[in-house]
């Protein structure tokens, strides 16, 4: 018989594309989780998934079950939302600030599905690229944050979305188009084009260029995402962008990209919440909405399993 955990399951197989990945986000053993996969598919008579393909497959009876599993999930979660404005209220106020300018292409779906859910919230956004939203966070001002640049401020908790890559946009007839990865040298005589923030609170500068004591030749900034693209794709100097917004205009083939380093640079974006606001329904819900949304959405994105407090 079919049971929650199984849908579960099976819905982080999808996400992580990995036995071991998924295993980590659901708190199991590896070994616990092939068993239980194994134990289905002995009930169901059937393969769930294509055996060692990377990213992992499901077989049509596994993607019959996705379906399955997304429909239930979806009415679960309904069910315990409702139990929580039963308990907690509908009423309360949900006002945003952005310091990844990027995250308007997933965080908008988002909102428009939590507003059909919870009615009653106010929201609002406070922003601009002046604006130091993590201190107004503290004071009360702003309740919830997306921040890939934790601070450690007493009374604010972090949770983890997801991980993401920093990828680095070049011309496709640029001089460093034949490197399969770039070195923070690569870029020193190289313009970087960045949103009108302080470089402190780049990925590209405070993970990249700065560790390594590299400056770059000039710093040309924008704040529209395709701006920073079209100025690229021109010649005009590179950027460093999260993964997910790079691809699309990659697979466009306006750009090229390119990890830094051979590893690549894996931030972690995060929502940052009061901790006296982190454990309410409202807020526990959009948290939820926003990370699955993401993992499903948003191509080469990770998950994060726990919650961590800077």
């Amino acid at each position: 018989m079919l049971e929650i955990r199984h849908l579960k399951t099976l819905i982080a197989l999808r996400e992580t594309g990995s036995l071991v990945e998924a295993a980590e986000l659901l708190f199991l053993t590896q070994s616990a989780l092939s068993h239980q996969l194994k134990e289905l598919e002995s009930r169901l008579e059937c393969e769930l998934f294509i055996r060692k393909s990377r990213p992992l497959r499901f077989s049509e009876a596994g993607k019959r079950l996705l379906v399955l599993a997304d429909d239930v999930i979806a009415k679960v979660s309904e069910a315990e939302r409702d139990v929580k404005k039963l308990i907690h209220g509908e009423a309360g106020r949900l006002f945003m600030a952005i310091e990844c300018h990027s995250c308007f292409n997933w965080l908008m779906p988002t909102i428009d599905i939590f507003r059909n859910q919870w009615p009653a919230i106010e929201l609002d956004f406070s922003g601009g690229f002046t604006f130091e939203p993590l201190p107004a966070l503290a004071q009360g001002d702003i309740d919830l944050v997306i921040t890939s640049d934790p601070q450690p401020i007493k009374g604010v908790r972090y949770v983890p979305l997801f991980s993401y890559e920093m990828h680095i946009a070049i011309a496709n007839n640029h001089a460093l188009i034949e490197k399969i990865f770039l070195e923070p040298q690569d870029l020193a005589d190289q313009t970087i084009i960045t949103y009108p923030v302080d470089r402190n609170r780049l990925d590209v500068f405070n993970q990249f260029l700065i560790p390594a004591g590299v400056e770059p030749l000039a710093v040309r900034t924008s704040e529209l995402t395709l701006m920073m693209v079209q100025l690229v794709a021109s010649g005009r100097g590179v950027c460093a962008l999260p993964n997910w917004v790079l691809d699309e205009y990659a697979e466009k083939q306006l750009i090229s990209v390119r990890s830094a380093g051979a590893k690549g640079i894996w931030p972690t974006l995060y929502a940052a919440v009061r901790e006296e606001q982190v454990s309410t329904g409202y807020v526990q819900d959009f948290l939820k909405l926003a990370k699955a949304h993401c993992l499903k959405n948003l191509q080469g994105v990770k998950p994060v399993h726990d919650i961590a407090e800077k």
